[in-house]
């Protein structure tokens, strides 16, 4: 069966020359350019490379423009991070407060905070000496004040207490984050391998300089890894949290 004439081409003669230059290939569409493009590609950064690999020049070249283009959405990378931190805040679901229950509320908004800032790697330090002001952010803080005020907590422990317990959240995250870079570490086993060495180590301290250490090394590092240690000290603020509530309730903070 004789072969379709190609379009342009006499059947039974050659393709001329001139009809054989190869067309270049139609670029693919780029993202359209939108506040919203832009945070979905930071937040990508931060997740996959980390907080210093996010700039806006690495944001841009991610989208296939110039950095330039995109301040036209944001206003600079101060802004974006704030902007990521509001997206994230938008997961976050807060109860009505019940002052028979307010410590057990609070007990789960900040392991619920804590949750979200662990699905984003990067953005607790993102969060670090930033207030989150955004929609989301300003709407998770007045329901967390709301579960602390349903304390009967006097105003100055109320206003207080929502910035050192949020700070102990995002801290510990951060801390979270940064454990697998510290030393070299890699993975969940490079971390109990390291503390395993610091144990044996501690273990290992002359007793009569160090008679503190020493006994303590053991329970020094039970603390039930990261999620042990978080319970841990969440309990201990809950406690000193409940102990100034005119309720009376500090045993409430107990599980």
């Amino acid at each position: 069966m004789a072969k379709p004439a190609a379009p342009n081409e006499t059947p039974g003669a050659p393709t001329p020359p001139w009809e054989r230059t190869p067309r270049k290939a139609k670029a693919p569409a780029r993202t359209p350019l939108s506040q919203e493009a832009i945070v979905d590609t930071a937040l990508r950064i931060l997740e996959s490379e980390g907080y210093d690999a996010l700039s806006m020049r690495h944001v841009a070249a991610e989208l296939g423009t110039g950095a330039a283009s995109l301040y036209a959405h944001v206003a600079n990378k101060d802004e974006l991070l704030k902007l990521c931190i509001d997206r994230v805040f938008s997961e976050a679901e807060i109860p009505e407060p019940d002052p028979e229950t307010w410590v057990e509320q609070l007990r789960e908004t900040m392991r619920q905070t804590r949750r979200i800032l662990q699905a984003h790697p990067g953005l607790a330090r993102a969060m670090l000496g930033r207030v989150p002001m955004g929609p989301s952010g300003i709407r998770l803080v007045e329901g967390f004040m709301g579960l602390l005020r349903a304390g009967d907590l006097p105003d100055k422990v109320a206003a207080w207490a929502g910035d050192v317990v949020s700070l102990y959240v995002v801290a510990s995250v951060f801390e979270d984050d940064v454990r697998f870079s510290v030393h070299g570490e890699s993975t969940q086993e490079d971390v109990e391998a390291w503390a395993d060495e610091m144990k044996d180590y501690i273990k290992a301290l002359p007793v009569t300089a160090f008679p503190n250490l020493v006994a303590l090394a053991e329970p020094m590092f039970e603390t039930g890894g990261p999620d042990g240690r978080f319970e841990f000290g969440l309990d201990l603020m809950l406690r000193g949290l409940a102990s100034h509530s005119r309720r009376g309730s500090a045993g409430e903070a107990a599980e």
